[in-house]
C-alpha cells in the first residue's frame, strides 16, 4: 500500500496493522509514541493526515493509502526547533514522551490564544508538567516570538538534569531532544528484527513478528470504562477525631506504558528510560521477561505492555482511611504494602500506621510520596494549614484562591534550574488537585480493575487545570527534592478549599 510520509513516498504491506505500528515498526519513526494503543485516548501519537491531526493508533493503515502523513520528524526544520526550544526554555517538557504529539497538534493550529490551546490539548493526555507550561509557551512558539522564559543559552542545563532527576527519581535528560521525544525510551531503541512479546492474559507471553500478530495471539481485549462506582475499602479505625479520610484505589497512570527489549546473553533496556514514572515502574517485570524470552528464542524480543496490561497488573496507589486528633496524633489504616509504614514514620511520627489486608490491584510504597502524603494531609488538616515537610527535607506550602488557583511556596536549597524546578512544581500540584477530586479506580468484589481506559482514571485536563504560582524561597542549602512535598501540600490545600469531606475523590 502506497502513501507519503514526510514528503516521502512509502509503500507498506498491509497487514491490519495501524498506522501508528507501520509508522513505529515499518517505517523505523519512534517520534509518535503509543500510550494507550488502540484507545486512542492519550494524544501521543498524534499526526497529520493531509493537514488534519489525527491519533494513529487508531486509524487503519488503509485508510491514509494515496495521502500525505506528516509526524513530528516531517515538521520544517525551523518549526520544530522553534516548538523544542520553547519548550524546553518553558519547562514545558519532562520526560518527553507525550509532547511529540502536543507540538504536531498544536503546530497546525490557528489560533494559539490560551484558550485555543486549552481546547485543543483536550485531545491529549500529559502527567508531567501540569499543562500550564505548555499553554503558556504555545503562542509565542507559533508565532516564533521569544519565550518568555529565560533564553536557553543562559541556562545550565546539566544543572536542569540535576534537578531533573532529583524531582524524577532516575536520571533524565533535559533539552530539545527531549521535548521531540528522543530522549532514548526504551521501545524506541529496539532494534527492528526483534520479535515481540505481550502479556497474554494467563500469567505468559505471546510472542509474534509484528505486534499485531502478537496481540492476536494474546487475544487481547479493549479496555473499557465501565462507569462502576468507586469503592472505598478500608474501614476507618474508632477514634473521636478532629478529621477523617477514606480514599480509594489510584491509578498512577504513567503516559509510557512498561517496555523493554533485550538480546539474547544481553542486557535488557531499562522502562525508566527517561521518566520515573512516579515509581510506577520501579519493579516492572517487562525487562527480566524481555531477557528470558531473548535468551528462549535466540533473537532480540521487545516486551511491550498495552495500556490495559498497565491497568492490569500494574501497581496502584493503597486506599487508605485515617483519622487525626487536634494535637496531630492519630491512626492511618493502609491496605498491606510493605515500605508504607516506615514512610509514614518519617513523615509524620505522631500517625500510627495499622496495615490491613484488602482484596484488590496490586500495590506499592514507591509510587509517589504513598502513605506518608495521606498521613501529612490529615496532620496538616488538624492544624488548619496546608505545610508539608518531605522525608528528604523539601518543604512546601499551598493555598488555593476563591477563583480555583494555586499558590504553592517551596523551600528546597538550591534551586539548580528554575524553570525545572517550577515544572515539577506544577505537575505536582496537577496530580493533587486530581488525586484529591476527581481521580480513582473502579474495581469489583474480587479487587479486580474495571475500569481500562487512560480518560477513566480522572485525569485533569488542561481546560480544567487552575493558574498555578510557584514561589522559590531561598534558603540556601544543598538542593533537596521537593515536589512530593508539593504534592502533598497542594493535596491539604484542596481538601480544605473543598470543605474536609471524609472521602476522596471529593468530586467525581
Amino acid at each position: 500500500m502506497s502513501f507519503r510520509v514526510d514528503e516521502q513516498d512509502v509503500e507498506v504491506a498491509d497487514d491490519g496493522a495501524s498506522l501508528l505500528e507501520a509508522l513505529r515498526d515499518r517505517l523505523g519513526i519512534r517520534s509518535p509514541k503509543d500510550g494507550c494503543s488502540p484507545q486512542g485516548q492519550c494524544g501521543c501519537c498524534t499526526v497529520l493526515i493531509d493537514g488534519q491531526p489525527r491519533v494513529a493508533c487508531v486509524t487503519p493503515l488503509r485508510r491514509v493509502a494515496g495521502r500525505s502523513v506528516t509526524t513530528l520528524d516531517g515538521l520544517e526544520p525551523a518549526v520544530r526547533l522553534r516548538w523544542a526550544d520553547a519548550f524546553t526554555v518553558a519547562g514545558a517538557s519532562q520526560c518527553g514522551f507525550c509532547t511529540p504529539g502536543i507540538i504536531v497538534r498544536l503546530s497546525a493550529l490557528a489560533d494559539l490564544s490560551p484558550p485555543s490551546v486549552e481546547q485543543a490539548l483536550v485531545a491529549h493526555l500529559c502527567r508531567c508538567t501540569g499543562w500550564r507550561a505548555i499553554v503558556a509557551c504555545a503562542a509565542g512558539a507559533g508565532a516564533g516570538a521569544p519565550s518568555p522564559a529565560a533564553p536557553a543559552r543562559d541556562r545550565d542545563l546539566a544543572a536542569a538534569a540535576r534537578r531533573a532527576a532529583l524531582e524524577g527519581g532516575p536520571p533524565q535528560s533535559v533539552g530539545a531532544m527531549v521535548a521531540l521525544g528522543a530522549a532514548g525510551f526504551a521501545d524506541d531503541t529496539a532494534p527492528g528484527d526483534a520479535l515481540v512479546a505481550v502479556p497474554d492474559g494467563r500469567g505468559g507471553y505471546a510472542v509474534g513478528e509484528t505486534l499485531t500478530e502478537a496481540r492476536a495471539r494474546a487475544a487481547k481485549v479493549q479496555g473499557r470504562r465501565s462507569g462502576g462506582s468507586l469503592v472505598h475499602p478500608v474501614e476507618l479505625p474508632p477514634g473521636p477525631w478532629h478529621r477523617v479520610l477514606r480514599t480509594t484505589w489510584v491509578e498512577p497512570a504513567y503516559l509510557e506504558p512498561d517496555a523493554s527489549w533485550c538480546v539474547p546473553g544481553g542486557e535488557p533496556a531499562s522502562p525508566l528510560a527517561n521518566g520515573g514514572a512516579f515509581g510506577g515502574k520501579v519493579a516492572s517485570p517487562a525487562p527480566a521477561a524481555a531477557r528470558r524470552l531473548a535468551d528462549e528464542h535466540g533473537r532480540p524480543v521487545r516486551v511491550l505492555y498495552s495500556r490495559e496490561d498497565v491497568v492490569r497488573l500494574g501497581p496502584k496507589r493503597p486506599p487508605v482511611a485515617g483519622g487525626v486528633r487536634a494535637d496531630g496524633t492519630g491512626v492511618l489504616r493502609v491496605a498491606h504494602t510493605p515500605g508504607v509504614a516506615a514512610a509514614v514514620a518519617a513523615a509524620t511520627p505522631g500517625m500510627r500506621v495499622e496495615e490491613v489486608d484488602v482484596a484488590g490491584p496490586p500495590t506499592s510504597a514507591a509510587l509517589r510520596a504513598a502513605g506518608w502524603a495521606e498521613s501529612a494531609v490529615l496532620v496538616a488538616a488538624a492544624r488548619g494549614e496546608a505545610v508539608v515537610a518531605a522525608p528528604g527535607g523539601g518543604r512546601a506550602d499551598a493555598d488555593i484562591a476563591t477563583d480555583g488557583s494555586v499558590r504553592v511556596s517551596v523551600w528546597c536549597g538550591d534551586p539548580l534550574d528554575e524553570a525545572v524546578l517550577r515544572s515539577y512544581c506544577t505537575g505536582a500540584a496537577h496530580m493533587a488537585l486530581g488525586w484529591v477530586r476527581r481521580e480513582g479506580l473502579a474495581v469489583d468484589r474480587a479487587g479486580v480493575p474495571l475500569d481500562l481506559t487512560v480518560r477513566s482514571f480522572g485525569i485533569l485536563r488542561a481546560k480544567d487545570t487552575p493558574e498555578v504560582d510557584v514561589q522559590i524561597k531561598a534558603d540556601g542549602g544543598p538542593p533537596l527534592a521537593v515536589s512530593d512535598a508539593v504534592f502533598a501540600a497542594v493535596a491539604a490545600a484542596a481538601w480544605r478549599s473543598d470543605g474536609y469531606p471524609a472521602e476522596w475523590p471529593t468530586r467525581r
